[in-house]
């Protein structure tokens, strides 16, 4: 069974022809979805507009009401990037409430998957700031609701680009476990490998970046290796997913080369990572190129809900094997440099 939080976001949020992050992205999703033909399996669940008390688990206050006014005043740019019009703040609501809406559903079922399809994305967006597309942070807030009723969440975020956003708000949080997978370099700049987690939440933060060209098998090879010996000691309530399709190699905004085939793999991996079913709910973040984003969204779902694997073949032989070595190796000596750092303030 698949749980549809929305689809919300396909008509407002509309930064204009030229601006990637476009409504059409929605469309694409949902004739992916369409492309399983599910059936009476298929559940769509309303985005209702996520309330003060949700959004502030992982907003400030300050940040919420100018980004309101912003909009009331009719929008316009907020960085170079990141666009917000007079409808904006309702739409970045909904997009942060499908993910509550979602997580609700499958709780009442105790079964199936669930897959937020909602923009404005959410993933680069602070405590404080809308940035890299972002207004307000989707999965994090369905996060901060999960550890507000005692869940152990896991967010892996496979999105071509580092989720700074998310990264910072649970940092220091021991009972949200961030793993990344993301081209480096590229926006925004973090997620190196030896950014490891607070001093509450130490070992907590994963990061692999991997170079322009990466298959994956590289991406494979990083949560199997890097990512995986954290989760296994965390072990997570539940397993949220940054699904970003921009790491595909038809993205216009990325350089990394995986195929639909990659996702399905992917997606197949992380789910293992639940503890049972009913468990796992892909947050929509990235992807840019409409063909992709449709095929890549049907292969994926595929995987997790035990369909066809007759797609695109998972992808090898690409650069980045090195580089998932010297992360493991970098995040190795960032723990034991924090281990003696914090050993030192204890005796202070």
């Amino acid at each position: 069974m698949l749980i549809v939080g929305g689809p919300t976001g396909a008509t407002e949020h509309d930064g204009g022809p030229f601006h990637p992050e476009q409504p059409r992205r929605i469309d694409a999703v949902m004739a992916g979805v369409r492309d399983l033909l599910l059936g009476d399996e298929l559940i769509t669940v309303e985005a209702p507009v996520a309330n003060q008390e949700e959004l502030a688990r992982v907003h400030t206050s300050n940040y919420l009401r100018e980004l309101e006014d912003f909009c009331q005043r009719g929008g316009g740019n907020l960085d170079a990037d990141t666009f917000a019009s007079s409808d904006s703040w309702n739409a970045a609501r909904r997009a942060a409430g499908a993910g509550l809406a979602t997580i609700d559903a499958l709780r009442q079922r105790d079964h199936g998957v669930g897959f937020v399809v909602a923009r404005p994305p959410g993933h680069h967006a602070t405590a404080d700031r809308a940035m890299g597309f972002c207004l307000l942070n989707n999965i994090a807030v369905a996060a901060a609701s999960l550890t507000a009723h005692g869940d152990r969440v896991l967010i892996v975020d496979w999105d071509v680009h580092h989720g700074n956003g998310t990264q910072s708000i649970f940092w220091d949080n021991p009972n949200v476990l961030y793993v990344s997978t993301h081209q480096w370099p590229l926006y925004p700049g973090t997620g190196k490998a030896a950014e490891v987690g607070g001093s509450a939440a130490r070992g907590l933060t994963v990061n692999v970046p991997v170079p322009p060209g990466a298959t994956g098998d590289v991406i494979r090879m990083a949560l199997n290796e890097v990512g995986q010996p954290a989760i296994e000691r965390f072990a997570p309530d539940w397993v949220l997913i940054s699904c970003g399709f921009d790491a595909h190699r038809a993205d216009p905004l990325g350089e990394l080369a995986l195929s639909d085939g990659d996702f399905a793999s992917l997606a197949h991996l992380v789910s293992e990572y639940a503890p049972r079913p009913g468990r796992v709910v892909l947050f929509l973040e990235g992807g840019y190129d409409p063909a992709a984003l449709r095929t890549s969204v049907t292969a994926t779902l595929s995987a997790l809900l035990g369909g066809s694997d007759s797609f695109e073949r998972p992808t090898s032989d690409g650069p980045g094997c090195e580089n998932v070595n010297a992360a493991l190796r970098a995040r190795e000596r960032a723990l034991a440099a924090a281990a003696v750092d914090d050993a030192a303030v204890k005796f202070q």
